[in-house]
């Protein structure tokens, strides 16, 4: 059975629940999810006063567990236009893995929020391609067939470079309904599985994963 990582981190709940909609989709199309977190590095006491979400129930990550999974799939929220710190800090200690070649070929896709409509959804999950790139991961997005990034009808968060949700400023709004759809779309054309990849074009097989 196809292994796909959710990989997040979360100061306030959105990307937790944006990952557990993921895995919902991913199981739902008949692969195994499971959802992690990266470390905080926020003091446990600033983290308490700044109010972030800390009875987060996802386990936390270790660097050479990433080698397990047939596909990644990183959530983090949006820090002035780039991915998190804590994200960047997880990503910097994968080098053993790019000297093995450990995850060339495995599926990786990205999620993220923000805070406003203009906040850097698109940039921060721009920031993280290249580190996927490097360890040779196929890259995949949230494509045009997904019928829900081209709503007119209500503000929300997706663009063809992955998922994501609008948090507002004070970070009170959670995922829509459509924001969330996108997970139902990676589940209905989820068929292929990147451990056959010498069976389909990859590219195909890419794809049908990350959607």
């Amino acid at each position: 059975m196809t292994k796909v990582l959710i990989l997040y981190y979360s100061a306030y709940g959105h990307m937790e629940r944006m990952a557990q909609a993921v895995a919902e989709g991913v199981r739902e199309a008949g692969a195994e999810a499971d959802i992690k977190r990266v470390p905080e590095l926020v003091p446990a006491e600033v983290a308490k006063q700044s109010g972030f979400k800390l009875d987060q129930k996802a386990p936390i990550a270790t660097v050479a567990e990433l080698a397990d999974y047939d596909a990644i799939i990183f959530g983090s929220g949006t820090r002035f236009g780039v991915f998190t710190s804590q994200m960047r800090n997880f990503l910097d200690q994968t080098g053993p893995l790019w000297m093995k070649g450990a995850l060339v070929g495995k599926v990786g896709s990205v999620f993220t929020g923000s805070g406003t409509q203009h906040g850097g959804q698109e940039s921060t999950i721009l920031s993280m391609i290249p580190t996927l790139l490097h360890h040779g991961m196929i890259v995949v997005g949230l494509p045009y067939s997904f019928q829900g990034q081209s709503t007119m009808d209500e503000i929300s968060g997706c663009s063809p470079y992955g998922a994501s949700t609008i948090t507002k400023p004070d970070g009170s709004r959670m995922p829509s309904e459509n924001e969330l759809g996108a997970r139902a779309f990676k589940a209905a054309t989820l068929r292929r599985s990147p451990t056959n990849s010498k069976k389909h074009d990859p590219t195909c097989a890419a794809a049908s994963l990350s959607r």
